[in-house]
Order: C-alpha cells, then structure tokens, then sequence
C-alpha cells in the first residue's frame, strides 16, 4: 500500500478501536471519544481536561444530533485538526 493508503487504513483502524466499547460499533459515545482524544492526540490535548471541552467538541462533532460520532464525523474532525496542523507547521517556516 501507498503511505496515504495505509495513513488511510489506520484511521479506520483507530476509529474502530475505540467504537463498540460501550455499545453500537459503527459510532463512538461521548466516553469512547474522550478515551479515543486522551490516548491518540496526547501532544494535543491533556488528559484530565475540563469535560466541558470534551461536551462542546462532542456537540460539534455530532452534525445529525443523535448523540453519537459516525466516522464520517470523525474523519471531519481529524481533517480540520490535520489543517490546523498543517497551517501552524507553515507559520513557523522552515525547519
């Protein structure tokens, strides 16, 4: 597989991972996306935040309000924080 292929296949994989834990397997809960943020973006966020951040990126994220982050959700989640990434690493210039 091509890198972007298999960056593609570990975001399945990751999402997957952490869905199901608490039930329905094709989406994730509050809990299971909180668990997912705190073990797979450590640099990002601190774990012990305010569960306040964790409610307003939940309420965000789930577009359709039925409570629950589909994958696609998800990837809209993980592109917008792949963006900002990528805009704060062209701000700093080059290495």
């Amino acid at each position: 597989m091509s890198e972007l292929e298999t960056a593609m296949a570990m975001l399945i994989d990751v999402f997957d991972r952490y869905a199901g834990s608490e039930g329905n397997k094709e989406t994730l809960t509050k809990g299971e996306l909180k668990t997912l943020i705190e073990k797979e973006f450590p640099n990002f966020v601190k774990t012990g935040q305010n569960n306040d951040a964790v409610e307003k990126l939940f309420k965000n994220l789930d577009d359709n309000g039925d409570s629950q982050v589909d994958f696609n959700e998800f990837i809209i989640f993980v592109a917008a924080l792949t963006s900002a990434c990528h805009q704060g690493c062209h701000k700093k210039g080059p290495k």
